[in-house]
């Protein structure tokens, strides 16, 4: 019997960057056939907190992106977003994609600094439909399993 995991996929959804009074350029990430996604950011290092971080849905892949609920650092009952001193942390978004649209987007919005902020991101798609056993179809160059 092979793990959960094996259900999932493996998608980057911003490189490693450094934003300064600027948003990072996001893939848009296909959820057909998944149940939830986790989506982990990664600030390195900042020395401007972040304007923006959030996820958006879409049921087209270009256009008419909204806001999910739930998934707006800084927005009422939501975390706060990440300030200057959040250096070494990771955020995350447990999105849980059923009754939601099929395209998500993350967006991440670093204030203006000296240097701004080194950050990146990943995503997994978990609870498959069909599970992708070869790395490819994960979105991996390779993997073990033992």
């Amino acid at each position: 019997m092979k793990s959960p995991i094996f259900r999932s996929k493996f998608v980057e959804v911003l490189s490693p960057a450094t934003l300064d009074n600027a948003s990072g350029t996001t893939p848009v990430i296909d959820t057909l056939g998944y149940e939830f996604l986790t989506v982990l950011v990664r600030l390195n290092s900042t020395d401007i907190a972040l304007s923006a971080l959030k996820l958006q849905q879409s049921d087209s892949d270009s256009s008419g992106f909204t806001d999910i609920t739930g998934h707006v650092y800084g927005a009422t009952g939501a975390p706060a977003l990440p300030t200057a001193t959040d250096d070494n942390n990771f955020y995350a978004f447990f999105v849980d994609l059923r009754g939601k649209k099929r395209y998500v987007d993350l967006v991440v919005t670093a204030g203006d600094g000296s240097v701004g902020a080194a950050l990146y991101a990943v995503g997994i798609l978990a609870q498959g439909e069909i599970a992708q056993f070869d790395a490819g179809s994960r979105g991996l160059a390779a993997y073990t399993a033992a």
